[in-house]
Order: C-alpha cells, then structure tokens, then sequence
C-alpha cells in the first residue's frame, strides 16, 4: 500500500493487477432484505431440483447467518465479454450452441484463484480474517454486487453494468473489518421501460420483471435438471446444448463492453464455439471427460449432454444426423435413449 493511499483505493489497485475489472465495497448487511425475497422464489417451488438452495437457505439468507465475523464485502467483477454475438449460431442447427461462459476454461478456478491471492495481500495488509466466494457457496454475489454499486440487477435477474453490460463473474469476498461502502445501485434504475431480455427468452421463463421460474429455463433445463426435458420446451431449446445467453445478449447496455480477449482463460475453445452436432454424439464417458477436462461442461456428465445433444440433433431438421442419433436408442440410460427415439421422430417429420 503506498504511503496517503487508503486502504479501499489499495484493495481496488490490487484487484485490477489480479485481472478484476470491477471492485467495490458494501456493509455485509446491506443485501439482506434479499433473503426475503429468496424465501417467496424458494416457497413458490420457482427453482425446480436445486434443492442446494433450500438445504443451505439459512447461510444463504445473509452473509453473517453464514460467517458472523462479516463486517464488510467486497464485490468484485471479472468480464467476459465476448468478441462474437452469441446469437449468431441459431441459423446453422448442425452446430450446438455452448453458453458464452462455458466456452472457455473453467471460470471458477480463474476468479477463486484470483480472488484467493487478493485475500491473501487483504489478510497481510490489513490484519483481517476474510472468506472467499463464488457461485458455489451460499453467498447472494448478485445483491451484494447490487448493493456495492457493482451494478444493478436488471429485469433478467443478472447483474448489468454500465461498463460491462451482462458479462460478469462475480466474486465476493467477506472481511471482518469495516470497509467504506460505496453507493448502491439501484435495481431497474438504468433499464427504463427496456423489456428485450424478457421477450427474448425462447421458453417464456419470465412472469414479469425479476421473475424468473428456473423450471422453464434453458440453462436450468440443460445443465440442473436430471430427467427427461419436458416436451413443451424442447423445441424452443432449438440448437443450445448447454446454458442459454439469449436474455444476456440482447442487452442494450452490452454495447458499452470491451471483449475480454486480454483474459486468456475465458478465450472459448475453438472446438466448443461452433461444436458439430454429430461429433459430439460420438462421445462416450472417458471421451466426453477428456474432452471437457478443465470446462464447466464436465460437472453435468455425458448422458445429460449426450441428452441435450439429441434434443438439439432433433430440431436440426437434418435428416443425414440421423445415422449419429441411432444408436442412442440402444443407450442404457432411459433418458438418452427416450431422447434418441424423439429426436428421430421430429427427424422423420422434418423430411
């Protein structure tokens, strides 16, 4: 820390060095009227099969039901703007469409690595105890980054900055000692009368602004649910074979990003940008898992993407994948084998 810099303007510095594009300050309480409205989403059944939420909803409700010791967060972005529009793909149904995110390496190990060497120089300048978080614990990141001026939730339920648009990585970091908070961010206050993200979902998973039901998402669908994809989504699924970015994408805010290309690890992989769809229904387990080794796609397993494959091979409309999806119908797992046998009908009645 230099000689008249405070602390806060030290921590900012270190951050940006570590690969942060966004650093800012909130009370550890300043995010917990968010519980509350945890309560409401959880008791209205909105989040499916992720009962995780529900077991660990006590910590989850507020930072110090989860650490006591937290006096302040510190909310930190990492962008991962793209350099291509990730809509572009719709038009070629042979390719399957892989989330923006999970292009790349695995951005948990990126931003906890980083955020782990930013909590160690925090414990040695300031004397602190401190905890570090992403998405994988029961930390609320979105309203903590609303509540740290980080951005603002917008009606989609992701975090929108002025800088970054909807391509953040959030990660929060718990520290014992009392940080300067910096302003609040307003939720919907820059997103007007703006309703794109909410037309744009493909399987109407809004019911309003900041209602969203996970059971009807894609990215819940393709990467959190187990079983078989309900028939009433699956061609709205069209070609996304994990996660969706559609309500990201058309974000009028994005136009402010700069490609995160300077950050390496978020690079996408150039056999996961525009993946044949064939190629990828090759792939048994020791194949999918040295394929996906160091992706987030790993942690759902081959049959689920092998799953999400078929969906997609069957709203292709290409009759010559016919021959891929085949032997799928033979798959000892019932839920890769039902979706075999659909997507060979929808094929059938493509022709």
């Amino acid at each position: 820390m230099h000689r008249g810099q405070s602390l806060e303007e030290a921590i900012r510095a270190k951050a940006a060095e570590l690969g942060f594009a966004a650093c800012r300050f909130a009370r550890a309480e300043a995010a917990d009227a968010a519980g509350a409205d945890l309560r409401a989403w959880l008791d209205e059944g909105r989040h499916g099969a992720m009962q995780w939420m529900e077991e660990r909803y006590h910590h989850r409700v507020s930072p110090q039901a989860l650490w006591p010791d937290a006096r302040s967060a510190v909310a930190l972005g990492m962008s991962y703007a793209p350099e291509h529009d990730p809509l572009s793909l719709a038009g070629q149904p042979n390719h399957g469409r892989i989330s923006v995110y999970a292009q790349g390496g695995d951005y948990h190990k990126t931003v906890k690595k980083a955020l782990k060497a930013l909590g160690r120089w925090l414990a040695a300048e300031a004397g602190c105890e401190l905890k570090v978080f992403v998405d994988t614990a029961p930390v609320m990141e979105k309203p903590l980054a609303q509540a740290a001026g980080l951005g603002w939730q917008g009606k989609h339920t992701n975090v929108v900055s002025r800088e970054h648009g909807s391509w953040l990585f959030i990660g929060v970091i718990l520290t014992s000692i009392e940080l300067t908070p910096d302003e609040p961010a307003l939720a919907g206050r820059h997103c007007g009368s703006c309703s794109r993200c909410l037309d744009a979902c493909p399987t109407q998973a809004f019911d309003g602004p900041h209602r969203i039901d996970a059971r009807r998402c894609i990215s819940y669908l393709t990467i959190e649910h187990h079983g078989p994809i309900p028939e009433e989504f699956r061609k709205a699924i069209g070609n996304r074979i994990y996660g969706c970015d559609d309500c990201l994408a058309v974000c009028p805010w994005n136009r402010f990003a700069k490609s995160a290309a300077a950050n390496r690890a978020f690079l996408p992989r150039e056999d996961l940008a525009a993946p044949r769809l064939a190629d990828l229904l090759v792939l048994d387990d020791a194949a999918f898992r040295a394929n996906f080794s160091g992706s987030p796609i790993k942690r759902v397993g081959r049959n689920r993407f092998i799953r999400n494959c078929l969906i997609a091979s069957g709203n292709s409309g290409d009759p010559a994948i016919t021959t891929s999806v085949r032997p799928h119908l033979g798959d000892p797992d019932p839920v890769v084998a039902e979706a075999a046998g659909w997507a060979l009908d929808q094929l059938r009645r493509s022709r």
